[in-house]
């Protein structure tokens, strides 16, 4: 009896040490400014492939971070699978490229609500104000870039990271807030997904 509770005891206490290990291998990788190659050039013979192998590189890559719902994981997973999307002032398609208003009606094309077509638009729109210090997944913030009023939207991934559609002559993108230049021209973040629902009852007796 003696062998057998000592490895008992042993696997009792490695348990959670595992588990602790495989959280923290799910955080969002140190990614500055990731931008793959544009899939849109890829050979034909390949694109079905590509399309089938998408969702496991995001997955393996860490960049869509574990989600508080399922709405707010779609909508990472949509906007992360066309990193490398060339912009497009006006469009809101892989094929026809990104805006940056046009990548986030993209991304969030399955949710059961209608956002606006303009970044400043949105940022006035329906949605709860969140502070910087509260950001979740799925978040949208606003930016002015050479004007008073908001001007440029980007989806917040975790970790002070971001995807969006820069401008012309780049590509759909990862930044950081951190950068001097994202922290000068932030302006606001608004929660527009809605909160998740506990699955818990209380049940009387």
């Amino acid at each position: 009896m003696r062998p057998f509770f000592k490895t008992w005891l042993t696997i009792c206490l490695l348990l959670p040490l595992a588990a602790h290990a495989t959280n923290r291998e799910q955080r969002l990788p140190n990614v500055n400014g990731y931008t793959p190659k544009s899939h849109a050039s890829a050979p034909a013979s390949k694109s079905k492939k590509s399309v089938k192998a998408a969702p496991q590189l995001s997955s393996k890559s860490g960049l869509v971070p574990p989600m508080g719902t399922k709405e707010s994981s779609n909508v990472l997973s949509r906007a992360v699978n066309v990193l490398g999307t060339p912009y497009r002032w006006g469009g809101s398609s892989p094929s026809k490229g990104f805006d940056c208003s046009g990548l986030v009606k993209y991304a969030f094309n399955d949710a059961t609500f209608d956002l606006p077509r303009t970044s400043n638009a949105m940022a006035s729109g329906h949605g709860e104000k969140v502070d910087r210090k509260d950001l979740k997944p799925g978040d949208l913030i606003f930016f002015n870039i050479k004007s008073r009023r908001v001007n440029h939207v980007a989806i917040y991934l975790g970790n002070d990271r971001f995807i969006h559609a820069p401008r012309r002559g780049k590509s759909v993108t990862i930044d950081t807030l951190k950068k001097p230049y994202w922290e000068q021209h932030y302006v606001v973040a608004k929660r527009v997904l809605p909160k998740e629902k506990s699955g818990l009852q209380v049940v009387q007796r």
